[in-house]
């Protein structure tokens, strides 16, 4: 987890570094590894970039966001984990991009230089990210295909925000914080706020599988991922061929996400999401991972611990 924010003036006013570094400490606990700002401002417009890093793939100085292209060019903020990123590090080095880091995060940049807003179809991961695109006056902003993670905006035709949580809009007192009373029946309807409203009027969350590119005081929302319109093979498969081929999926997803530079673990509740999880998990590893379970002594009802005990001694786990 990481937490990325931002800011675009253009009516002349110059982002203020300190304004960014605010924005940033309101989800200081998204990332204790590290953090940085990036400033640019030309003619009428101004750009801040804040990021807040919690290390997982390559902990050097490497990693370091705002990160950039060689020439300073392009730069990005970015929150997730690309779990097909070497396959695709692999196909630009081929391609004649040059990488200095061992990064998830250098292979976005790289893919938005060779394929620009399609990069998004060659990732297969969880992300939310910015790119501020220096030679088109551009931001360029996505979140992946089921919003897995987060990514807010507030535009006024002047300013444009961006961040990961609400709370880091709030540290600039000129965005209105006012109740959107829509947004408030919608809770109550549905004990949650679906995308794009949030709690906050005229603040919104770009919805799953979306990109905004801000461009001349424009702002354009598209849709690049649509599960319904996914596969066009039309087989009729038996049974066992199904089965199969979701183990052969599940396994796949499981491994992608056990690529990590530091120790991870799983929750398991004993329910039979998690349990197949830790299976797949403890078969594809040398060592007995890390599981993790929370119970409720006073309410017996939704108090799982003895599930997860006896699915943690089948896996050999350490609980």
């Amino acid at each position: 987890m990481c937490g990325i924010c931002g800011k675009v003036e253009f009516n002349g006013k110059s982002v203020e570094k300190k304004t960014i570094q605010d924005m940033c400490d309101a989800f200081g606990y998204r990332g204790p590894d590290d953090e940085g700002t990036y400033i640019k401002t030309k003619e009428e417009i101004s750009v801040g970039l804040g990021h807040r890093r919690l290390s997982i793939i390559d902990l050097s100085k490497a990693g370091h966001q705002p990160m950039s292209n060689e020439n300073g060019t392009i730069w990005i903020v970015y929150n997730g984990e690309i779990y097909n990123f070497p396959e695709v590090q692999k196909e630009l080095k081929g391609k004649g991009q040059r990488f200095i880091s061992k990064t998830d995060t250098e292979t976005v940049i790289h893919a938005y230089e060779e394929w620009g807003f399609k990069c998004l179809d060659r990732f297969n991961g969880m992300f939310a990210f910015a790119i501020w695109d220096e030679n088109k006056d551009l931001l360029f902003l996505a979140r992946d295909r089921f919003g897995i993670k987060p990514l807010i905006y507030y535009y006024d035709e002047k300013r444009f925000f961006f961040a990961s949580e609400i709370k880091s809009l709030s540290r600039d007192r000129s965005i209105p914080l006012k109740i959107d009373y829509e947004a408030l029946s919608l809770y109550f309807t549905f004990d949650y706020i679906p995308a794009q409203w949030t709690i906050c009027k005229g603040i919104r969350k770009l919805e799953p599988g979306h990109y905004i590119v801000m461009k001349n005081k424009i702002m354009d929302k598209k849709r690049w991922y649509d599960l319904t319109k996914g596969s066009s093979k039309n087989q009729i498969l038996s049974e066992e061929d199904l089965k199969e081929e979701l183990f052969r999926l599940g396994e796949d997803a499981v491994k992608g996400r056990m690529i990590s530079d530091v120790p991870l673990g799983a929750f398991l509740s004993g329910g039979i999401d998690s349990s197949i999880i830790v299976g797949l998990m403890a078969s594809n590893s040398t060592k007995p991972i890390k599981t993790f379970s929370v119970g409720y002594k006073d309410k017996e009802m939704f108090d799982e611990t003895e599930h997860a005990r006896e699915v943690a001694r089948f896996n050999n786990t350490k609980h």
